[in-house]
């Protein structure tokens, strides 16, 4: 995408409200900066408040982007190198409560690599108000997830998110923080040592402009992002009106794996993980190995140690050769990610390139480490 319509789609995201259905209607009809043309100029079609907010839009984007360079982070749009190609998913559910559709674009904090990252994620999430069996559930999770090459997507908030986050960072692994707030917003403030550290080691995003502040709607609006980043999504702890279920939902709209980890019996902080196990709309899992077995279904493969990416692409592969494009459909993956875990494949020996495109060259047994 150009320079001037990565800055429409940011005047866009000023005027416009996050996960606005409306945005998708026109974004099946024009580019932003067709769009943004239209709203400066108005008319029965644009919305009042889109029209109204187009005369201080220019100044807000250079504050942001003023704000923005102050922490290190930048504007990523669809189309872009650094854009997440799932979460153009997004744009295709009816949505949840008046909101759906990708985002015009993310504020990036960080100097991770978002589509490396976001190759194969895992969100945790959970309640705020945790108990030590959460917490301790919630880091060991994200721990032994990060160990295994994936990331940890979460919410930054009090509780399991902040459980989430640092036992991915234990586990040696990047987590992304997605906020409901500029991503130069220490929120909530006793969180600001640990979001600097999410940027230095992995990325804090956010469709909010630098500088925005929380409210109560965004939280809601931001867990799609949550789950569309995602290839699973693992609840632990919620009770029955818990934010964090709302985030599974969107998962399953999205056709994610969506699990859940079991609590007492007893206990009112896992009464709506409890429902949604029972209801068959989360798997029952208790451990990191269990979440990574229930998404991707690659334990005890026997296939050298590789990257999460790596595992997704191997699992698509066939005899028959297919183009690396076509996998990068397939798979929602950017193409730049696919090429590059072929060639980790490649090294491995595990797949063989012709003109015709990528195909296994042995098979796997199921034999830890055992190549034949």
């Amino acid at each position: 995408m150009t320079r001037s319509r990565a800055r429409a789609a940011m005047m866009l995201s000023l005027v416009a409200e996050a996960g606005d259905p409306r945005l998708v209607l026109w974004r099946e009809r024009c580019d932003p900066l067709e769009l943004w043309q239209s709203v400066v100029r108005g008319g029965a079609e644009i919305p009042d408040r889109w029209h109204e907010g187009a005369a201080e839009a220019p100044r807000q984007a250079d504050e942001a982007l003023r704000r923005a360079d102050a922490v290190g982070a930048r504007w990523v749009v669809p189309g872009s190198p650094g854009w997440p190609v799932a979460l153009d998913d997004l744009d295709q559910l009816e949505g949840i409560g008046q909101v759906t559709g990708a985002p015009l674009g993310l504020w990036v904090r960080g100097g991770g690599d978002l589509t490396a990252i976001a190759s194969a994620p895992i969100a945790v999430v959970g309640a705020r108000g945790c108990t030590t069996y959460g917490a301790e559930s919630a880091s060991d999770i994200a721990a032994d997830c990060a160990d295994q090459g994936h990331a940890v997507v979460s919410g930054a908030a009090f509780g399991i998110d902040a459980c989430a986050h640092r036992g991915a960072l234990l586990g040696g692994g990047p987590t992304v923080a997605v906020m409901a707030c500029g991503v130069d917003v220490d929120y909530p403030r006793a969180h600001a040592a640990l979001l600097r550290r999410i940027a230095e080691e992995g990325l804090v995003i956010s469709e909010f402009a630098p500088g925005a502040q929380p409210q109560r709607h965004r939280f809601l609006v931001r867990n799609r992002i949550i789950a569309a980043l995602s290839v699973g999504v693992v609840v632990v702890e919620a009770a029955g009106r818990s934010g964090s279920l709302n985030t599974l939902h969107w998962a399953d709209q999205l056709g994610r794996t969506t699990m859940a980890v079991p609590g007492p019996i007893t206990a009112q902080a896992s009464c709506g993980t409890h429902r949604a196990i029972r209801e068959g709309k989360a798997l029952l899992v208790t451990s990191g190995r269990d979440v990574v077995a229930d998404t991707f279904g690659l334990v005890d493969d026997g296939l050298p140690h590789v990257g999460p990416a790596a595992r997704r692409v191997w699992v698509r592969l066939e005899a028959e050769p297919r183009p690396a494009e076509q996998i990068a459909s397939a798979l929602r993956l950017s193409p730049v990610a696919v090429h590059r875990a072929l060639r980790e494949l490649h090294g491995h020996g595990v797949v063989s390139v012709t003109e015709a495109g990528w195909s296994r060259s042995i098979a796997l047994h199921a034999a830890p480490g055992r190549v034949d």
